[in-house]
């Protein structure tokens, strides 16, 4: 069980997920995590809310396994998380309810991207 987490050292955290907040930030045993790469729109849309519902039904409830990284962004870790040894932020882009983040990924989620996604969804400027 983790205690407290360090920005000084990458942990892992894993446990059930307790909450979906967006397609990309989970909480794992209430530690929120941003999921590093991941591009996904805002649930103020309806785009968001799909991609939302999307990682509740992958992720709520299950158990996860998050390699963090030690950064931090506003409340979260940022970290890769994975079900069963699947890369879950690559489920999400695989089937369209994200886009690739290369400025954080280094473009390991490119290759998942579908061209309804890539027409339908805006990248982040910052990606």
């Amino acid at each position: 069980m983790i205690v407290a987490l360090s920005a000084d050292a990458a942990q892992t955290v894993e446990g059930r997920v307790t909450t979906v907040r967006d397609v990309d930030t989970i909480e794992v045993r209430g530690v929120p995590v941003r999921l590093n790469g991941l591009d996904g729109p805002e649930t103020s849309t309806q785009a968001g809310r799909d991609a939302r519902n999307f990682m509740v039904r992958l992720v709520r409830g299950k158990s996860v396994t998050c390699q963090l990284t030690g950064a931090r962004t506003y409340d979260r870790w940022v970290g890769i998380c994975y079900l069963d040894g699947t890369d879950i932020a690559a489920i999400a882009v695989a089937n369209g309810h994200a886009l690739d983040c290369a400025r954080y990924s280094g473009g390991r989620y490119r290759q998942y991207e579908t061209p309804a996604a890539k027409s339908r969804l805006t990248r982040a400027r910052y990606c």
